[in-house]
């Protein structure tokens, strides 16, 4: 059995297809504009977006060096608890 695409594993859509997809999401347009550009389904555009999102996190978690030695922590929203019935921040 010939595999349709070489970067999802059991891929419903060509290699093309998913790569077009990866396009679209670089040009940061959102799940409709690309279903109306490709002609997939909104579902499974965002089924794709979702898992392209998760691997850019995984691969930046992996990337990123864990925080060590002294860490500065800025004060300015540290104060009053929030009374109930009042808006904004501060508002005592």
């Amino acid at each position: 059995m010939k595999v349709k695409n070489k970067y999802v594993n059991r891929s419903r859509i060509s290699e093309k297809r998913f790569r077009e997809i990866i396009k679209y999401f670089s040009l940061d347009l959102n799940a409709v504009q690309i279903k109306e550009l490709t002609g997939l389904s909104r579902q499974t555009i965002n089924k794709y977006l979702t898992a392209i999102r998760l691997r850019i996190v995984e691969l930046s978690i992996l990337q990123s060096a864990p925080l060590v030695g002294q860490i500065e922590v800025d004060e300015s929203y540290f104060g009053a608890r929030r009374v109930r019935g009042k808006r904004g921040r501060g508002a005592l």
